[in-house]
This record gives structure tokens, sequence and C-alpha cells, in this order.
């Protein structure tokens, strides 16, 4: 599917390349007349400096903007894709000359448009999009293979090439400069567009990338029956999990020589939750040896029954209930199943019913990577995103209960790697 990416990057790229310059400004309505490749222009219309309520806010609060020109689009790259997107224009003379592509969250089909406000404020050209669907669950995927393509990676850059041309229509010039930034799946779309799509963004920042898609998911399956009895209860109460962070913390702050609550890398601590075992006691600040082996499970990450190979990341000691906040509950613990099930049901196996219960790590997991390689953006080999004067820059959370940071730090080893050998790089 790379390749495939790499046509309809080239298929853009000669549409820039070929449009003629345009000598003058456009006016914020004339945009409606623009020409781009499978898009369709559906509103542009001029802001006035002052509040702008988004459509479909919940809380009805207005935003604070500088004036703009917004443009409104739909994209189909496919027979099957329906792209809605928005472009954002500063005034001319606000313009920084830029333009920032912004990523999504979860499988969520929506615009961004608090992404969208921070980048105009900044003096950016932005853009965001519904990444081809409307809705937060993974039925639109089913039995619709380029609705997964177009929510995986390619409708962050049909949006952002079509973002440049827009920008070229309004001002009389290309931005000079065009960024990416996302995290979580916004994440997973910043590392999509620097291997699919090298040519299209200068500057990538990619935030607790969930990239390794598949892999993840698997993580999501294992730690809840790590996590859970054969009945479906969960084995670790909220108070017993922030037990566990707090002890942690306790045990490991100091290690970074500021004692301050928060622990520099919980690698170099080697907690082990076995210092909580209950040794005879019922004070309520103990727990189980069902319970600390659930913990050392997850802290190990997935692996294969039979070979004992290691297939994911472990979620890092401290991430259980953190003082900031957050923690495994919503993904890990709290959920009547494991989270994701569409995502084996519906876009691996094709069946709504599909049972959990059933998964084979030793067979399922090679059959969904080879099913969605759509999906996943694992590849290390940037050869040409460095040729093309790409810079990627990543950063993760070390108490991140969603993405763990050990598969960003393992990701950063493998760019390194291929970085090193000449043949990689092409040096």
């Amino acid at each position: 599917m790379k390749s495939n990416g790499k046509r309809i990057a080239t298929a853009w790229a000669a549409m820039v390349l070929a449009a003629p310059l345009i000598a003058h400004a456009a006016d914020c309505a004339a945009l409606t007349e623009l020409a781009l490749p499978d898009v369709r222009i559906t509103s542009a219309e001029d802001h006035t400096a002052g509040p702008f309520t988004p459509p479909g806010s919940r809380s009805g609060r207005a935003m604070e903007l500088p004036a703009f020109c917004r443009v409104q689009a739909v994209a189909t790259p496919t027979a099957e894709s329906e792209i809605h997107f928005e472009v954002w224009l500063p005034d001319g003379a606000d313009w920084n000359g830029r333009m920032l592509g912004t990523g999504n969250g979860g499988y969520t089909g929506a615009i961004q448009y608090g992404a969208l406000a921070n980048g105009l404020r900044q003096g950016f050209v932005t853009a965001s999009n519904d990444t081809g669907h409307t809705g937060s669950d993974l039925s639109f995927g089913f039995v619709h293979r380029e609705k997964i393509e177009d929510w995986a990676h390619r409708a962050a850059h049909v949006s952002g090439e079509a973002a440049k041309l827009v920008a070229r229509a309004r001002y009389g010039r290309l931005p000079h400069h065009a960024y990416f930034s996302g995290c979580s799946t916004g994440g997973h779309q910043a590392l999509s567009q620097a291997q699919r799509y090298p040519g299209g963004y200068d500057g990538i920042l990619a935030g607790a990338p969930a990239h390794n898609r598949t892999r993840l998911n698997a993580g999501f399956l294992w730690s809840w029956l790590a996590l859970h009895d054969e009945s479906g209860a969960p084995l670790l109460s909220a108070d017993e999990l922030a037990l566990v962070s707090r002890t942690m913390v306790e045990r490991c702050d100091a290690r970074d020589g500021v004692v301050d609550g928060v622990v520099d890398d919980p690698r170099q601590c080697g907690f082990d939750p076995e210092v909580l075992r209950c040794q005879g006691d019922d004070s309520g600040e103990c727990l189980t040896g069902v319970q600390v082996e659930a913990l050392q499970k997850v802290y190990a990450g997935p692996r294969n029954p039979r070979t004992g190979e290691a297939i994911f990341t472990g979620w890092p000691a401290g991430s259980e209930a953190p003082p900031a906040g957050g923690g495994w509950a919503t993904y890990l613990v709290a959920p009547p199943q494991p989270m994701r099930l569409d995502y084996w049901g519906r876009w691996v196996f094709g069946d709504p019913n599909w049972d959990y219960r059933t998964f084979d790590w030793d067979h399922d997991l090679a059959y969904a990577e080879e099913r969605l390689k759509i999906v996943d953006s694992t590849d290390a080999e940037l050869r040409e995103f460095r040729w093309s004067g790409g810079k990627l820059l990543m950063y993760a959370g070390w108490a991140d209960a969603v993405v763990p940071p050990g598969d960003t730090v393992e990701y950063f080893d493998a760019l390194r790697r291929a970085a090193g050998n000449a043949d990689a790089v092409g040096e």
C-alpha cells in the first residue's frame, strides 16, 4: 500500500507543478471556483475577527479568532471515499507563509476545530479533515477497505495537498514550508505521512504515535485478559491501581535527582509489584498474588504463548493511575470487554460477532498484519523523507496509559539503526 501512497503523492505533485501560478491573490469567495483533482470546494467565506462557534459544538462556546477565510471541501480520491475537510487561511498580512496539517484522535471522524483555531492564531494556513467518515465506532471500515485507508493515512495527505493549492489561489504563492502535527491517532497519521508521502511535509511532529496499530490493539486484548477473571470481573479496583502508582513513584522518584512526584524514566526504576504482595495482613495496602501476576503481565506486554516472542511493548509502571489523572481505567479495566474488538471482528475477520476468546496468538496476529498493511505505519526506512529535507520529531509520555511509550522508543531505535546503514540513508 505504500506504493499506492506514492502514486497519489506523485499525482498531486504533478498537479502542483503543472498548475499555473496565480499572479494576484483571489477573494475568499472566489475559491469555490478553484479546480482541484478529486476535490470539490463547497464553501468559501470570510470571517471577521471575533467570536466563531464551531459547528456541532456541544458547549456552544465561541472561539475568539483573528480574521480568516474559511474553506470547506470534500475529497473523493476513490469511489468509496468522501473526505470532508476545512482549510482556514489568515488575512494576507497575518500569514506566516507556512501550511499546517493537523491530526485526529482515536477512530473519530470529525474536523478538529481546536487545532484549526490554534494554527490560525499562529499565522498558519491550517487544514483539518474528518478522515473520511463520521462517528467514533469502527463500522465505517466494515467491507470498505478504501475508507480504512482514508482514515489511516490518505485523508491527511489529500487534504494537506489541497490546502497548499488553496493557499496559492488565495495568496498567489505556495507555502514555503508545510508541517504536520498530531498526537495518538494524529501521531499515527504523522508517521504515515513521512513513510508513505515523503515529499508532502517538510516538518512532522508525531506525538504518542499509535502507528503500530494492529499490535497496539493486540496489547489492549492481552492487558484486558490479564486484568480480568474468567467471568470478566476486574481484578484491581481504582484504589488498588492508585496504590500501585503511588508506590512506584515513592520508590523511583528520587532516581533522577529531584523529588517532585515525577519519575523521569520508569524503565530505569525496575519497579516490581511483588513488593506489594500481601504477607498475611488485610490492611488494604497490599495485593494478592493473582493481582501481582496480572500487573506483571501488563508491564511485560503480550507474548506468543508458544514461542515466548514479544508481540508488543508493555504498559509502563506508573501509568496505572498517575497522580495527574488518566490511567488504565478507560482502556484496560473498566470496559466490560476488551477495547477495539471491532478492529478484529469487522476489519480483520469480517465478522461483527467475532468472539475475542477465540483469538489465536500464534496465527491471528500475523494474519491481521498481512490483511491490514494499509493501516500500520511501522516502516523505519525513511530515506526518501530524508532526501526531501524532511525533519521528524516524536514525543511520548512516560505515564501514557493508552499508547505505551515503549513502542515510540522502539520505533526511534529502529530509525537510528536504519539511519546508521549507509544504504538506508543514501550516503
